[in-house]
């Protein structure tokens, strides 16, 4: 008369439901070993974080996987999230700070991709579909939306607010940035062959 225990999921897969973290374990860490954002951020001001940005997306080997990543279609919203929360969770800013530079980061990622001449760069996410924001082809003919005669032609490049990027900020990205970038691509060709 002995029945035969049936398996659980937890048996199924191999896993021991009871090897877990027990719940407030985080809270009894060593105060002398903290978590890099549980310290004093490295950056307390926007423009000097956003130079720090600026100068870890910039480099070779860095700049030339981006510039691959843009031209696979990856969003430039998502590649900004995932870049400042990086440089969040190795104490560098707060998670404020974080907010405030996502869209003078969003503005580098754009810039970086029209200097790799990368036309058809995804924005958003969601935006796949949705002819509201899709950047429409050179064979495309703007419509005249309002009707003053004047076809409403989009811009050919999206340039950042001035007061959402610093001046200095501004001008390294217009004098570095293109001779960075033409360097990056050409490696990276080279790579190729």
């Amino acid at each position: 008369m002995a029945e035969k225990i049936r398996e659980n999921q937890f048996d199924e897969v191999g896993v021991n439901p009871f090897n877990a973290p027990v719940p407030g374990e985080s809270l009894t860490a060593s105060p002398e070993t903290p978590k890099a954002w549980e310290t004093p951020p490295e950056y307390t001001d926007e423009d000097e974080a956003m130079m720090a940005v600026y100068m870890v997306l910039t480099e070779q080997s860095t700049l030339r996987g981006l510039i691959e990543i843009i031209s696979d279609g990856i969003a430039l919203d998502e590649l900004a999230q995932v870049i400042l929360y990086k440089g969040y969770t190795e104490g560098k800013y707060t998670p404020d700070m974080m907010l405030m530079l996502a869209e003078p980061t969003i503005y580098l990622l754009i810039a970086i991709a029209d200097y790799a001449e990368i036309k058809d760069y995804v924005l958003y996410n969601e935006e796949d579909g949705d002819p509201d924001t899709e950047i429409p082809s050179d064979d495309i003919t703007p419509v005249d939306m309002d009707g003053d005669g004047i076809s409403d032609e989009p811009k050919a490049k999206v340039e950042p607010r001035k007061d959402s990027v610093s001046e200095s900020l501004l001008s390294r990205i217009e004098k570095e940035l293109p001779t960075k970038v033409e360097e990056a691509s050409v490696e990276e060709t080279e790579e190729e062959v």
